[in-house]
């Protein structure tokens, strides 16, 4: 995923307000008792929310499947000197040395995991390797937000560095989201060469949700509509869930 798009993320998703987000998600640890200590984040893509919650004091690992959205959060790592372990691993899959106080997923990451099996998995692992008593803070898109503000739409955005047309097709039985993704991205001399990816990412209800997590070992604390500590609504366009290691 994103390997095209890699290159320029950082560029297209200058409009998402990192620092904001990055505060409500430290508002949301330092409410369970989590200031410091070694936390994971899965998803962490160029590593933008990762040198943030570095900063804050956290000592952060991120974990992330694409070795190209990687290189780009290596890059930044180097350049900000910040002390941060960058895994390439699938979080279906993902190992570490030891445990964690804390599991952060955002910006949808989790979205992509299209099958329940896949995300019980990935529900497993993270109570597995959490500390007893710890913290897995990650969020969702809503299938409000895919149905009825996505669905077909098809967004479009052309910058010097490069131009991109995102075209939405949601799949209301399988809850999929389709994106095709064309980018225009320009090269050395000033010609422009075309890319295109698809992604898909899976609405998940949060009852799902919860008997997924039941079932992985970990109890559901909250569930919040996103930056805010409001119960989600019926036009949610994002979900935050807070859950906690009970025991393994």
């Amino acid at each position: 995923m994103y390997e095209s798009f890699a290159a320029v993320y950082d560029t297209f998703m200058d409009n998402v307000p990192y620092e904001e987000w990055s505060g409500y998600l430290i508002r949301l640890l330092r409410r369970e008792g989590i200031g410091d200590g070694l936390v994971l984040e899965l998803g962490c893509g160029t590593g933008s929310m990762t040198e943030l919650l570095a900063r804050a004091g956290y000592d952060m690992i991120g974990v992330d499947n694409s070795a190209d959205m990687l290189e780009v959060a290596l890059e930044k790592k180097e350049r900000s000197g910040l002390d941060i372990l960058y895994l390439l691993q699938d979080m279906r899959e993902f190992e570490l040395y030891g445990t964690v106080r804390a599991v952060v997923s955002v910006c949808d990451s989790l979205n992509y995991v299209t099958k329940e099996e896949d995300l019980l998995e990935v529900f497993r692992l993270v109570n597995n390797y959490l500390d007893p008593g710890g913290i897995f803070v990650f969020d969702l898109n809503t299938v409000y937000k895919y149905r009825d503000l996505l669905g077909d739409a098809t967004i479009a955005e052309n910058r010097e560095e490069g131009s991109f047309i995102w075209e939405n097709s949601y799949f209301e039985e399988e809850q999929i989201n389709e994106y095709d993704l064309t980018l225009f991205i320009r090269q050395e001399g000033g010609l422009f060469r075309k890319y295109e990816e698809t992604h898909y990412q899976r609405a998940y209800e949060p009852e799902t949700v919860k008997r997924l997590l039941g079932q992985a070992g970990l109890k559901l604390e909250a569930v919040y509509d996103a930056f805010t500590l409001e119960a989600p609504g019926e036009k949610s366009e994002r979900v935050y869930f807070i859950a906690r290691e009970q025991g393994k």
